[in-house]
């Protein structure tokens, strides 16, 4: 499932078309519970890890500077936590995972309530800024009370990275990606998801099938002791929703405070092969956002006066860099690249808009600078390789942790029929997630996905926030995600709103319920509703706002 690599410009700042899909193939039964003995012996071993973390006390993270590699100064400290590989084996081989932390400011002489764990989502995103965002006005309040804590999960970054290929190897701008692919085309893309595929199993080797979401919320539990908490006070967006709702699975009794951001549909049924259709979907219909906005500032843009017209201009554009990239970077992967951009955060649109206009009008430098690779060789080498990690990591993940169909049949099937009313990202998610197909672990050692919800164990009050227009984590996650926690659930819902990530400085009245929430317990009763943020102002090519170029994708395709 596509998710969003969410660093501190995008976390600051915080996820009239209706899109009917029809699918051929019914609904999959709910995939029968990983085998119990498996499980029962890795939960097993990961209290048996917690406690041992828990006793050694302060000596179990081991905060100091951070290594310059990490980019974070003082007050941010650093540490490394060890976990075992494999929790069935909680004595045999270990991994070390990154931890950063900020101590509770307390400010205005607030009472400090512990540590707040945050998870930004992908997989294959690392939370280690987070505890650069104390000073932002959305966590001013929480930083005060609370010591902020970021961790890169096991596989990304600087914990036990796992890697695919090497990032060299990676496709160069320009790309050229066809807006409706041939069967040659397809055919090339099925060898390249076996070849990669088999590449992860080669780089990865037997750490491979250690990599999933059943693990991460084990060493989330193993941190949670670590950090001295009885109790877990945790933030999770995208992705990080699904792997928080795991956690409040298998620990319900160390859940304090859970806040869910954007969140994915747990539904076993859906994890992941059909939540990634819906995604593409959602994709589809956040896109015509873009396209509406860009109609209704057409005196700005120029790009023309309705949706349809907007998407004309855009084909336009696509043709011709088919024929002659944009600066000679900027292909048509580049172009739809900039458009699934488009499709996470409304804050791109005026510098999209601004670039298609000037492309049209004669100046492809624009796009070539929006949509392109990093002109310094080194930033893009380094952005390659942090790419190639995610996507590794995501990759793995996904196709550990639940079943996907194993015949090229069926994945074209659903696709085309998908492709027909969602051609935006219909094809690119396919293409990225196909090396499931073929994936090199042996189905003993897969997983299956959770049936989450609480079980004896009652929660406390949870929160979920979501934008109604969410392309990324369409909606009808939030509602599942709510229906599985039980009536101590709330939810938070930005009306008309479709950016990714809905705390953290989009929206006053989102973050208003977060904060309270946090800092106090309290939830709203029920179901309560924002108005949305207000869209981005059009500003033209002379006086655009800087920075929206690197608000960033997600790391794969």
């Amino acid at each position: 499932m596509r998710m969003p690599l969410v660093r501190p410009a995008v976390a600051a700042t915080a996820l009239a078309f209706a899109l009917t899909l029809t699918l051929a193939p019914p609904a999959p039964a709910a995939p029968a519970p990983a085998p119990a003995t498996a499980v029962a012996a890795e939960n097993a071993g990961a209290e048996r890890v917690a406690r041992r973390v828990a006793a050694a006390g302060h000596r179990a993270l081991d905060f100091r500077s951070c290594p310059a590699a990490e980019g974070l100064a003082a007050p941010v400290r650093c540490a490394a936590l060890r976990v075992p590989l494999d929790y069935a084996r909680p004595d045999g081989p270990q991994i070390s995972l990154t931890v950063s932390r900020a101590g509770a400011t307390r400010e205005g002489r607030a009472a400090r309530q512990g540590s707040l764990v945050f998870n930004p989502g992908g997989p294959g995103a690392s939370g280690m800024y987070f505890p650069l965002l104390a000073d932002r006005p959305a966590w001013r309040r929480v930083a005060a009370a609370y010591d902020l804590v970021g961790y890169a999960p096991r596989g990304v970054g600087r914990s036990a990275p796992l890697s695919c290929q090497d990032p060299a190897s990676r496709p160069k701008a320009p790309t050229q990606v066809p807006a409706d692919p041939s069967a040659a085309y397809k055919r090339e893309r099925v060898a390249a998801a076996r070849a990669y595929a088999r590449g992860c199993a080669r780089r990865g080797g037997a750490a491979l099938p250690y990599y999933t979401t059943l693990n991460n919320a084990r060493d989330l539990h193993v941190l949670r002791a670590a950090l001295g908490e009885r109790e877990l006070t945790f933030v999770g967006a995208s992705y990080g929703t699904y792997l928080g709702a795991v956690y409040a699975t298998l620990y319900p009794g160390h859940v304090r405070r859970m806040v869910f951001d954007s969140a994915v549909d747990p539904d076993p049924r859906h994890v992941w092969y059909r939540d990634n259709l819906a995604q593409a979907a959602g994709f589809e219909r956040r896109w015509y956002d873009f396209r509406a906005w860009a109609a209704r500032h057409h005196a700005t843009y120029r790009l023309g006066a309705t949706p349809a017209t907007v998407r004309a201009s855009h084909e336009r554009v696509r043709a011709a860099v088919a024929r002659t990239p944009a600066g000679g970077v900027a292909g048509t992967g580049e172009l739809r690249a900039a458009a699934l951009r488009a499709a996470y955060y409304d804050e791109v649109w005026p510098e999209l808009a601004a670039a298609l206009s000037a492309f049209l009008d004669g100046d492809p430098a624009p796009l070539a600078a929006l949509a392109g690779p990093d002109p310094d060789p080194v930033a893009a080498a380094r952005a390659a390789a942090e790419a190639e990690n995610a996507t590794a990591l995501y990759t793995a993940v996904l196709c550990n942790d639940a079943p996907w169909p194993a015949d090229w049949e069926t994945w074209d099937r659903d696709h085309t029929e998908l492709a027909r009313r969602a051609p935006l990202e219909t094809w690119a998610n396919a293409f990225l997630n196909l090396p499931c197909a073929y994936w090199p672990v042996e189905q003993r050692l897969r997983q299956r996905p959770l049936d989450v919800g609480p079980r004896a164990t009652p929660l406390p009050p949870t929160l979920i926030v979501a934008a109604e227009r969410d392309g990324a984590t369409p909606y009808p996650g939030a509602l599942e995600l709510r229906r599985r926690l039980g009536g101590a659930a709330a939810l938070v819902t930005e009306a008309g709103a479709g950016a990714h990530g809905v705390a953290g400085g989009r929206n006053d009245c989102v973050d208003r319920h977060v904060e309270r929430y946090i800092l106090t317990g309290d939830t709203p009763k029920g179901s309560v509703t924002c108005a949305p943020h207000p869209e981005p102002a059009p500003v033209s090519l002379d006086d655009r706002a800087a920075g929206t170029r690197r608000v960033p994708l997600p790391p794969v395709v």
